[in-house]
């Protein structure tokens, strides 16, 4: 299985980031990935609050409408913290837009939205500050929206790993073996996945190892992907597992 140096991975999500500002072609085409890659989280954050599916999907596309509509991520840089925060403070002030939209509409209309600049020149990344937010838990770190974005990291290694044994001719290996990545070896005895792929336990248990092993590799380099050079991802990393622990 290869193991490829980060450097020979695509662009990180900084870069798409940085590559994103702007009217050009290809900052849209950058801003459109970064949206495709972190759909997921934004899309369930929005629906947390009780919204129902067809709702939550036409939030999360006027959402990510607006930021490739207004160069969205033009106060985004990796000096200021994790784009998991910047997209958090997005999101949320989005909702406190939507919030006062709704009850200007209550009252017969004439108030106008808050111009949409997730994050300003000055303000801190992580505690939002400066995005006038008025939800009263703002300023609490939101393990909801931080769960949903460690679950789309997994999934992210999860679809690079199929890739790659696919094009390696051993996508029933992969089948075969996944739940011992995901937690799901219970109901599976390693026995059972060697008669399955017609190897012996010995082998399978090495190709479980080197699975685990490549799967871990793809992971810290989607989180490395977004954050800070300066920060640690095994900090990141220990951080992501709590929240999916709790």
């Amino acid at each position: 299985m290869p193991t490829a140096a980060p450097s020979a991975f695509a662009p990180t999500r900084w870069t798409l980031v940085l590559a994103a500002r702007g009217e050009t072609p290809a900052a849209k085409a950058a801003l459109g990935e970064l949206c495709a890659a972190y759909y997921q989280p934004v899309f369930r954050f929005f629906r947390h609050g009780g919204r129902d599916e067809d709702m939550g999907r036409e939030l999360t596309q006027e959402f990510f409408a607006r930021l490739l509509a207004r160069d969205g991520v033009a106060g985004a840089t990796p000096e200021r913290g994790r784009f998991r925060s910047f997209l958090l403070g997005a999101a949320r002030h989005f909702l406190s837009d939507l919030r006062d939209r709704e009850r200007a509409a209550k009252r017969g209309g004439g108030v106008t939205p808050e111009p949409f600049h997730p994050v300003g020149h000055g303000h801190d990344t992580e505690s939002g500050a400066g995005l006038q937010i008025v939800d009263a838990a703002a300023d609490r770190p939101d393990t909801f929206f931080d769960r949903q974005w460690a679950l789309a990291l997994m999934d992210r290694a999860l679809a690079a790993l199929t890739g790659e044994l696919t094009a390696e001719n051993k996508a029933t290996h992969f089948v075969v073996l996944k739940p011992w990545l995901v937690g799901d070896a219970a109901a599976l005895s390693q026995s059972e996945a060697a008669r399955a792929l017609g190897l012996s336990e010995g082998a399978v248990k090495v190709a479980i190892h080197r699975l685990r092993k490549r799967f871990r590799e793809l992971i810290r380099h989607e989180v490395a992907q977004t954050i800070p050079a300066t920060e640690d991802v095994d900090t990141e990393l220990r951080y992501l597992v709590e929240v999916l622990s709790a």
